[in-house]
């Protein structure tokens, strides 16, 4: 682990190598898991609020399990989450023709109605936070329907932290990404990662 401020980051988000590669997966990781996006407060709030905006581009189950629950639940494990259709797809997704699985929320976002990208645990794979009363922990998380990422990450040679840039300076800031580079300059230089 490497300490940046009050964040405890994982040698994997420096040394793993990741892109994902859409072409492949057909965004399953929108599809399959055990529940929903996990959501910060003030994303509830924000999700509450493009709900509307969301509607025409959700499916009649999506409108449905919203309708039924409200525009995010809380799951087994005490989270607010994005609510999923039958254990399976988030209700904030549509399928291209061709299968692929996107994001309304990010749609919106492309199209100028929001500023608001996505939720940040979407934003952050495969990155998952873990926050404690005195640090925040940041792991990488190796799924198997994301072998396509690391396949391509790994020809590419990027590794996670800097397929992440965006994410990481949107939650945590500039510094605290240009901290990240020169931990995992170090880190070669002391052969510590590859």
């Amino acid at each position: 682990m490497v300490q940046i401020d009050d964040k405890l980051i994982s040698l994997d988000v420096f040394e793993k190598r990741f892109v994902c590669d859409l072409g492949k997966c057909h965004g399953e990781c929108c599809v399959e898991g055990e529940s929903g996006a996990p959501l910060e407060d003030d994303e509830v709030e924000i999700i509450e609020r493009l709900y509307p905006l969301m509607q025409p581009y959700m499916s009649e189950k999506a409108i449905a399990e919203v309708e039924q629950n409200g525009a995010w639940v809380i799951d087994a494990d005490g989270d607010k989450v994005t609510p999923i259709i039958e254990g399976r797809e988030c209700v904030y997704t549509y399928f291209e023709e061709d299968g692929t699985v996107k994001c309304i929320i990010e749609k919106l976002y492309i199209e100028g109605k929001t500023d608001f990208k996505k939720p940040i645990s979407c934003h952050l794979y495969p990155i998952r936070v873990s926050k404690y009363p005195s640090y925040e922990a940041l792991n990488y998380h190796s799924w198997p329907i994301c072998a396509p990422a690391r396949e391509l990450g790994g020809v590419l040679g990027v590794p996670v932290f800097q397929f992440l840039k965006e994410p990481i300076i949107r939650r945590y800031g500039k510094l605290f990404y240009e901290e990240m580079e020169d931990v995992a300059k170090t880190l070669k230089e002391k052969k510590i990662i590859k």
